[in-house]
């Protein structure tokens, strides 16, 4: 499977997921008396750049690579393409998303296409540039993007014994193919964790990683646990997530999965996420040569497209792109259809849709997944093994003053009208239930009613 040829995931997202922890759980609180919602009752929705690194172009580079393994399928006159997306590019493009409160994630590649190493130096240019391109993604993109590595090179399969290609160029030793499909969860978890290495060494964290092409698609048990380990022994991260497969059906759900978990009921729990992408790469081509369709996101008269299926179903919209798709050989068709794009969502829906990182999505759902409730004397008791803000859920239960408890902090809840949107450390009631915001913390609170 390669995620280029808008993949249409199957039921490879369903294998070897363990069990949730509430079925495992004697909870005296019943779960349709408890409604978790999306935070702040909004659908979450983000922006996946996928190929994008420092300075080079990777359809540029990796092309020709991809060429000789598979002569008769890539075709692409990749030297029409320029070898580099400038900084320049890259700014614009951020403070048009800051402006408009665009989150997502921006894949930092490693040693991107071979050429060079991020926290080394990359050949064709000079280390001053290399670090003022590495300056401006951690300044300017990672205060609302996450950073991934794509795998190590996004082309050859490293030595990561020697920190060399092997010199096989066939799909068993390329990263977006074969060699990933057989491989242990230690042999993923070490790979995982290397490309994590240079780009903690590059100055960057990272909660997650991407997945290039095909990689891990046969292998999806062992590729959530290598993620799980690989975050957490570089990073410490109890919630580490994985972007992996694209689903554009509409009879599927393209909801986060929790796969793996351990530890839940310790001080150091950690799961790790699957995060899925609901549109294909209709910004432009991965390679730089394919235009890219407005509509097939969201119609002009804001009645239909893949969005709109999305979002109207409550799940998280998370849209994907590749950079050089974006940039568009400097036409940048991509970045114009993108902003097309995001106008109409905010025509459409306004402030029933929030942008999110996509480590924010995943400690919500980590946290939806994972919490439990339990009747109390005086209101209601939570365990949240990981903590979360902007928490959201309704409960068949009036709460005139709503308090939470968490060892020595209170903190009150203020009542919203009917009219109003709910927002943090608030509540609404009506006739039949309250509904909650606040920031839920790991451990044990207490919801009372402060009369």
């Amino acid at each position: 499977m390669d995620r280029r040829k808008f993949i249409q995931s199957s039921a490879l997202s369903a294998l070897a997921i363990q069990p949730s922890l509430k079925s495992l759980q004697n909870m005296t609180y019943q779960d349709s008396e408890v409604n978790i919602l999306n935070p702040l009752d909004r659908v979450p929705v983000s922006m996946i750049i996928d190929d994008s690194t420092a300075l080079v172009n990777l359809a540029y580079y990796g092309i020709p690579q991809f060429g000789e393994v598979f002569p008769k399928k890539y075709l692409q006159d990749w030297r029409k393409l320029p070898r580099e997306i400038p900084d320049a590019f890259v700014m614009e493009f951020i403070e048009w998303c800051d402006a408009h409160g665009v989150k997502g994630k921006y894949s930092m590649v490693p040693y991107p296409a071979c050429t060079g190493w991020l926290h080394r130096f990359i050949p064709g240019w000079s280390k001053q540039e290399l670090k003022q391109s590495l300056d401006l993604v951690r300044n300017e993109v990672t205060r609302n993007w996450d950073i991934h590595p794509e795998m190590i090179s996004h082309t050859r399969v490293i030595d990561i014994k020697t920190g060399l290609p092997f010199p096989q160029a066939t799909p068993d030793y390329m990263e977006n193919w074969e060699w990933s499909q057989n491989k242990s969860a230690d042999e993923l978890g070490e790979y995982l964790a290397y490309a994590l290495n240079v780009l903690k060494e590059a100055g960057y964290t990272c909660e997650g990683v991407t997945t290039p092409g095909g990689f891990g698609s046969k292998n999806m048990s062992n590729l959530a646990s290598a993620n799980m380990e690989a975050v957490d022994e570089v990073y410490g991260s109890g919630v580490s997530h994985f972007f992996r497969n694209v689903i554009v059906d509409k009879e599927q759900s393209v909801a986060p999965e929790v796969m793996k978990y351990k530890n839940i009921q310790s001080d150091n729990p950690s799961c790790s996420v699957h995060i899925i992408g609901c549109t294909a790469d209709w910004f432009g081509g991965w390679d730089g040569l394919t235009p890219g369709d407005t509509e097939r996101f969201i119609t002009k008269d804001l009645q239909s497209g893949r969005m709109i299926e999305v979002i109207d179903s409550g799940e998280p919209a998370l849209m994907v792109c590749h950079w050089p798709g974006i940039y568009y050989n400097g036409d940048k068709l991509g970045f114009n259809i993108f902003k097309t794009v995001v106008d109409r969502l905010d025509q459409k829906y306004g402030n029933s849709i929030i942008w999110m990182k996509l480590s924010e999505i995943a400690q919500y759902w980590a946290a939806k997944e994972f919490v439990s409730f339990e009747q109390s004397e005086r209101g209601l008791i939570i365990n949240a093994p990981f903590g979360v803000n902007d928490f959201t859920f309704s409960l068949k239960k009036r709460f005139r003053h709503p308090v939470l408890l968490n060892g020595n902090n209170t903190t009150s809840l203020t009542e919203l009208s009917s009219t109003e949107n709910i927002k943090n450390n608030s509540f609404l009631r009506n006739k039949k239930q309250t509904t909650v915001c606040m920031d839920l913390p790991n451990g044990r609170s207490e919801l009372v009613d402060n009369q």
